[in-house]
């Protein structure tokens, strides 16, 4: 089939196209003439569909007519829905290998190939080599928090050190207090307490805090001794507002904790260490159609020249993996495999229990964008997780054990989704967006890539890198995918990302809170 170039077809299999730009209805393409305007980054239909018939996208289906649909219809939430057997994702027959996308139209050079092996790319990257052996991409000295009560306080130590108090430490990255809004009027023991301990001990232990002050209340459910004996790091400092008098006596304490902290984080620097030392995580927001096919199949792919360095990758967001997970199982083994189906079914019953169904995760700027079902969505977004097998399945802020690809359970609100997989270990995040995310995750810097030119050049303080390029055909796919392999290891080596320019980072904090408040 022969597509008109204002369109782009993703795989021969597909029914549907997108358009490039907007198409006003009754515009004659080769094949077809619109019905209907077609937004930019939407579907048209190729062929006529009656009620019940697949649609498809990616080679794999999205959904399902819902009325009948002729060629050159808009198809989007009016006129196709999601398909569901028994509360399951019904895929068929249908292919199991989604693989880097192919662009049927008179560029799809720009869409096709793999990285050149000859190619000359960084071996290591310069990171601080901490006494355990992990190795952080920055610096920081970190104010942790067992409750809400004690944030204030936290805050308040981390703002004396001002840029110019820590002039005289130029190793070290910055005094960061990182706050939540629970910790107490919940259960002291169960799956929500379990959840944000290991949360704030996975912070705890990170490599890109040099040092960090536990602060407490002292009459909280979420003791600082529940913290301590689950973090590695020796010698955590902590201390209760309770305990100190008060917050003026808290505060005069935190700044000389601080104080005692700087000498010995300045005095570590950054030494080369190898790509196996970086663990990246990888996370998708504000996205629209042109997400899963420029930035996260170029992201998939720098992944990939990653993991085969010895890095990893932590792939997410459960709830917006939902309708693509057989592209997982698909390389792991059976155990790995069902450790992951039952993340998936628990989701399905938690999201019942609420009353709400998985489909209803595409938001009103995903749909706008494009998106219309949660299976649409998905199949995009595990475009960013590449090809290599999945080689474990984590709970929330489980700590990561192996190398190469990583699956963490968690919901797909990104600063949630974030903040785990950070206390996982992830050291960088690679943040894909197609509407215009802003985001920012301290103590780890987190490049932001666009899905198109015309984002990046609106949104360019914001923005790190440009896929939209693939679009374009400026650039080919391994193009932009050794680019952002290459922008990834410069920024673990000390490059700031544009969110930490503008200051992002400790609001975006967000353990995933479980419990009732009681």
């Amino acid at each position: 089939m022969s597509i008109p170039i204002q369109l782009v077809q993703l795989h021969p299999t597909d029914n549907v196209a997108i358009a490039r730009q907007p198409i006003a209805a009754n515009t004659a393409l080769d094949l077809l003439t619109t019905t209907s305007d077609i937004p930019a980054g939407h579907k048209v239909a190729l062929i006529a569909f009656a009620p019940g018939d697949r649609i498809l996208k990616f080679g794999q289906i999205i959904g399902l007519a819902s009325q009948p649909i002729a060629p050159g219809d808009h198809i989007h939430s009016h006129n196709m829905v999601a398909p569901t057997q028994d509360g399951h994702t019904a895929h068929g027959d249908l292919p199991t290998n989604l693989g880097a996308p192919s662009m049927t139209t008179a560029s799809s050079s720009a869409w096709v190939g793999k990285h050149d092996a000859d190619t000359a790319l960084p071996d290591h990257f310069l990171g601080y080599l901490r006494p355990n052996g992990r190795v952080g991409t920055r610096n920081y000295i970190g104010i942790l928090t067992t409750v809400n009560c004690s944030a204030t306080v936290a805050k308040r130590i981390a703002a004396h050190f001002t840029p110019e108090r820590l002039a005289a430490f130029p190793n070290v990255s910055g005094v960061v207090a990182l706050t939540h809004s629970t910790g107490c009027g919940m259960a002291g023991e169960g799956e929500a307490a379990d959840v944000l301990r290991r949360t704030t001990a996975g912070y705890a232990d990170h490599p890109n805090f040099a040092d960090v002050l536990l602060l407490g209340l002292g009459c909280e459910m979420n003791q600082a001794s529940n913290i301590v004996s689950l973090s590695t790091r020796e010698n955590v400092r902590s201390t209760t507002i309770q305990a100190e008098g008060g917050t003026r006596a808290a505060i005069a304490r935190g700044i000389a904790e601080v104080e005692a902290m700087l000498p010995a984080a300045n005095a570590v620097a950054r030494t080369p260490q190898p790509l196996s030392e970086l663990i990246i995580g990888l996370q998708c927001g504000g996205s629209d159609a042109w997400s899963g096919v420029t930035a996260n199949p170029a992201l998939g792919l720098a992944m990939d020249m990653l993991i085969a360095a010895g890095g990893s990758a932590i792939l997410s967001e459960t709830s917006e993996i939902f309708g693509a997970e057989h592209l997982l199982t698909a390389r792991t083994s059976p155990e790995i495999a069902a450790q992951l189906l039952a993340r998936v079914e628990w989701w399905q019953q938690y999201t019942a229990r609420h009353g709400q169904v998985l489909d209803n995760n595409p938001s009103p700027g995903n749909k706008a964008g494009g998106l219309t079902t949660i299976l649409e969505k998905s199949l995009g977004a595990v475009a960013k997780a590449g090809s290599t097998p999945l080689r474990e399945v984590l709970e929330y802020a489980q700590p990561v054990t192996q190398h190469g690809l990583i699956f963490m359970d968690s919901p797909g609100y990104d600063p949630v989704s974030a903040t785990g997989q950070i206390a996982s270990g992830a050291n960088l995040i690679c943040f894909t967006t197609g509407r215009g995310s802003v985001f920012g995750a301290k103590p780890v810097p987190s490049l932001k890539l666009a899905t198109t030119s015309g984002l990046f050049r609106r949104m360019n303080e914001d923005m790190d890198i440009n896929c939209g390029t693939i679009l374009d055909g400026t650039e080919t796919l391994p193009e932009v995918a050794t680019r952002i392999f290459e922008t990834v290891i410069a920024t673990a080596s000390g490059k700031l990302t544009h969110s930490e320019e503008l200051g992002f980072g400790e609001e975006e904090f967000q353990p995933w809170i479980m419990s009732a408040v009681l």
